[in-house]
């Protein structure tokens, strides 16, 4: 871990991220920008946009370029990792991704709509079998049978470090690209459904069969909001922010899409503005 610490952590470099990113920059903090290697697949995806103001008719992927051509002239660098927690560290938080750990005083979450359960009973059964890291709770399965289940492709290594220690491992990818994993790892083209149990998991249902394993790993989905960030509080499945984007914890904004609807571009963008501006109030704050 390096002892620097960032004035702020940004997390999704979506519309919201990118924005804020810009934002604090103009007032030349020092921040770190996280995110995926696509920023913004909806964005990416869409084919024409007409309600953003300015932009009467204009590709998703011309408005996305241009957020980023925007970004990068500021010399922002986007960082392509995930974040996986967010905890409080001694004067701010600490992000931890991929097993490094990042400090910043401040944590702007701009990650997009939340991810909610795809399995049947996949709360019941969060820690009793089921998780979200392989390469964290993988020791614990050693010589037993497991399943991951994978998003896209940065679930691979992890399968692949599971069939290092595991007796069995199942890769069930729901994207379309053929996996390229260890031939030890049965790979299975079949929708995940449920997971069943008594007290642990037991048996992975899928869309013809049922896999019986001793755990199941979901790796690469969106990470939930209670997941990154241990107490932070929701509405519904949302982030509760107010009108300056501050969540109950101190430090801690968010914007966009995980603060709930409306899934709109000039939404996200503002959200992310008004929350960079902020962080750096508090920023400043900080240092007097």
């Amino acid at each position: 871990m390096s002892d620097h610490q960032f004035d702020i952590g940004i997390i999704g470099c979506g519309p919201a991220g990118l924005a804020a990113a810009v934002n604090a920059k103009n007032k030349n903090r020092d921040i770190i920008l996280l995110g995926a290697e696509i920023c913004s697949p909806p964005l990416h995806k869409a084919p024409t946009i007409s309600n953003y103001l300015g932009f009467p008719s204009i590709s998703g992927e011309e408005l996305r370029q241009s957020f980023l051509g925007h970004a990068a002239m500021l010399g922002i660098d986007i960082i392509k990792k995930k974040a996986d927690n967010v905890f409080p560290d001694e004067d701010g938080y600490m992000i931890i991704s991929q097993g490094e750990m990042i400090r910043a005083k401040t944590v702007i979450i701009c990650t997009g709509i939340p991810y909610r359960h795809t399995l049947k009973n996949e709360s019941d059964f969060l820690g009793k079998g089921l998780g979200y890291c392989a390469t964290c709770d993988g020791p614990l399965y050693r010589g037993k049978d497991v399943a991951i289940v994978g998003y896209n492709e940065e679930a691979e290594p992890e399968a692949e470090y599971l069939s290092e220690i595991c007796r069995k491992v199942y890769y069930l990818p729901l994207y379309k690209k053929d996996p390229t994993v260890n031939p030890k790892v049965e790979v299975i083209r079949e929708r995940p459904l449920a997971v069943e149990g008594d007290q642990a998991v037991r048996i992975l249902k899928t869309s013809k069969t049922q896999l019986p394993v001793d755990g199941v790993f979901i790796v690469g989905a969106e990470t939930s909001p209670e997941r990154l960030v241990p107490g932070l509080e929701l509405t519904e499945h949302y982030i509760k922010v107010n009108r300056n984007m501050e969540t109950n914890l101190p430090g801690i904004f968010a914007a966009g899409d995980c603060t709930g609807p409306p899934y709109q571009l000039s939404k996200s963008t503002g959200e992310g503005q008004v929350a960079g501006l902020n962080a750096t109030k508090l920023v400043l704050k900080m240092k007097s």
